[in-house]
């Protein structure tokens, strides 16, 4: 069991657990991420790896307190090494990095530093207009600083092998390395609170603050000095997973929170839009231990919310929330895959989410209560085991409703080995040209074909 005292606190590192034959966790993530349709450009020594986070620590400590602005100022900004692997030798993004700090609003509204990336590209932007602008949020690569995005496009791969499996692949490396030769620039935000340095959690899967992150990390790209970007570019909004939950909240957000900003379109991949709806699909799933992350992101956003959860969980369960609180994504799959929810609580889990204040708190997070600004192209498998496909419908549906322009595509790939998500995973790669072409398309103005009524 947990200390109490320690429990609310943010762990600096994984705790060290029971050892597993390492060569065959290598081939095991080697072999799923090659049947996802990625190549691994890496050649696996078995030597211990130390991953060194010290140097990261001035850059991402936030000024306290911070300094004067409104949201989507320039907190601190430097270069930023690009690379798909740690060696840099196997390939190479076309473009420029700079790590970026700045100015954002959390759950509740209040002022906050959040951290990423904007990568300059190389290629000139072959299609009509300026070059257009993506504000970019990933799929969760967990809930330790060390999985930010921006610390992955800086390694390529995140490895510290010495305290468990504590190895992150920067899994859409593939998706932004492409958009960026075709000519966009690109922000990647990490989101509210993570990759920052001190005491503060991601606040996961929130609608305020994933949407906020989003666009401000738009507004920071266009304050950047030197770029090729003109001051009031076109903005389109993309997401996967988590990430698309962030990126239709933006779309949401855009018009009341930064009317300023230019959007043309958003893509949401296998998008998270009904967190209650979510809780009983995790159940059982590889990806069983992200319900910490759930957990994780409430107290996070929601501080009178910290005890009451603790208080909720088994001693198992509170270890859970200890460890996935500071692991990347791998070991949290690998220490807790297909575990049942039920043993972690000491009360029935469908009564805590169905009672307030949890019930109200998951409900602020669906999205598709407010119409998006732009059109909005939704992509999803129909057998998708970690989300419910249905959530998606009903979210475009509600969309569709209030005069939104969405276009819903529906990835038909049968139902795989569907406890371990790749029916999750793989339909974002086989779809991958489709989605890039629809965003190319609101960039260039070329007409939307909705199709509210038919799915």
């Amino acid at each position: 069991m947990i200390p109490q005292a320690d429990a609310s606190a943010r762990p600096a590192r994984p705790l060290h657990r029971r050892q597993r034959p390492l060569r065959a966790l290598v081939v095991l993530v080697v072999t799923t991420l090659t049947c996802l349709g990625m190549v691994v450009p890496i050649t696996v020594h078995l030597a211990v790896a130390h991953a060194d986070e010290g140097p990261y620590e001035a850059f991402y400590t936030p000024p306290d307190p911070l300094p004067p602005g409104k949201p989507g100022d320039l907190i601190r900004t430097e270069p930023s090494r690009l690379v798909l692997e740690p060696s840099g030798q196997l390939g190479s993004f076309v473009g420029t990095g700079t790590r970026i700090m700045y100015r954002s609003t959390d759950a509740t509204g209040e002022p906050v530093a959040v951290t990423g990336t904007y990568i300059e590209p190389d290629n000139p932007w072959p299609g009509a207009g300026p070059r257009p602008l993506l504000a970019y949020a990933t799929m969760p690569y967990g809930m330790g600083e060390q999985c930010a995005p921006s610390r992955l496009f800086n390694q390529g791969i995140h490895a510290s092998l010495d305290t468990g499996f504590d190895l992150m692949f920067n899994i859409e490396e593939g998706f932004v390395a492409t958009l960026l030769a075709r000519g966009f620039a690109i922000v990647v935000t990490d989101g509210v609170g993570l990759g920052v340095h001190g005491p503060m959690s991601p606040q996961f899967l929130n609608r305020q603050a994933g949407g906020t992150a989003l666009i401000d990390a738009a507004r920071a790209a266009f304050n950047l000095p030197g770029t090729s970007l003109g001051p009031h570019g076109p903005v389109a909004f993309w997401g996967w997973l988590a990430g698309g939950h962030a990126a239709m909240a933006a779309a949401e957000l855009t018009a009341t929170y930064a009317p300023d900003l230019h959007v043309v379109g958003t893509y949401a991949n296998a998008p998270l839009t009904d967190l209650a709806a979510t809780v009983p699909a995790i159940d059982g799933n590889f990806l069983a231990g992200t319900m910490g992350w759930v957990l994780r992101g409430i107290q996070a956003a929601y501080p009178a919310t910290d005890q009451p959860i603790w208080d909720s969980l088994t001693p198992r369960g509170k270890e859970m929330l200890a460890n996935t609180s500071r692991q990347c994504m791998l070991q949290t799959g690998i220490d807790y895959a297909f575990r049942h929810l039920q043993p972690w609580f000491n009360s029935d889990l469908g009564q805590l989410v169905s009672n307030d204040p949890f019930k109200s708190i998951l409900a602020m997070q669906r999205i598709g209560n407010t119409k998006p600004t732009g059109p909005v192209y939704i992509s999803q498998n129909r057998f998708d085991s970690f989300f419910p496909y249905t959530s998606s419908i009903d979210t475009a549906n509600d969309w569709c409703a209030k005069g939104a322009d969405v276009t819903f595509w529906t990835n038909e790939q049968p139902p795989f080995l569907n406890k371990t998500d790749v029916n999750s995973l793989l339909p974002a790669f086989v779809d991958g040209e489709r989605s890039m072409a629809w965003i190319t398309d609101r960039f260039n103005g070329v007409p939307t074909t909705p199709n509210c009524g038919q799915f």
